[in-house]
């Protein structure tokens, strides 16, 4: 028997809880992200993580591109199949860790920043929101150099739905 604590010890455990975690999330994560996710259990540790994230990737469960991790449709397939075999304790703390990062997730892909160089050092500086349905707003802004257009998508970033806000607040005042 492993000496540590938890539900957790085996690797096909490990890999279940894997698949559980990223079959709930919207976009691709990176390893740290993964990590946290997944040390939910007190029986696992990083080292067999590590391997099973290893594994599933040459098993094609998994799919790494640019640093990310992100499940294959053999991977969702599965671990829609075998979650069940996780601990109810396990499962609840992984869902409420997923749901928080889905939501971070869900409103950064309802956003969008850009910016292009132009002549002279000065920037076009895109933003857009959207509902999740459609874009609701769209804006291009003058950034007199690129510091000013990160500064912008930084901004616009952190407070979209703000903006948008106030700015169809002002729009309606007559």
């Amino acid at each position: 028997m492993d000496s540590n604590f938890g539900f957790i010890h085996e690797k096909l455990d490990i890999k279940i809880l894997i698949l559980f975690i990223l079959r709930r999330l919207p976009e691709a994560i990176s390893l740290d992200v993964l990590t946290d996710l997944t040390m939910c259990d007190d029986g696992i540790n990083y080292f067999d993580f590590a391997n099973c994230v290893e594994e599933l990737v040459r098993t094609e469960h998994l799919r790494l591109e640019d640093g990310r991790y992100s499940l294959t449709e053999k991977g969702r397939r599965n671990g829609k199949i075998t979650e069940i075999n996780l601990p109810y304790s396990v499962r609840m703390k992984a869902e409420k860790s997923a749901t928080a990062l889905r939501a971070v997730q869900s409103r950064n892909a309802m956003i969008k920043t850009t910016h292009k160089n132009n002549p002279g050092g000065s920037c076009t500086v895109t933003l857009a929101l959207s509902d999740g349905v459609g874009e609701i707003i769209s804006m291009d802004l003058f950034a007199a150099n690129e510091n000013q257009a990160l500064d912008l998508e930084k901004g616009f970033r952190k407070n979209a739905e703000k903006i948008y806000n106030e700015l169809i607040k002002l729009i309606l005042e007559l």
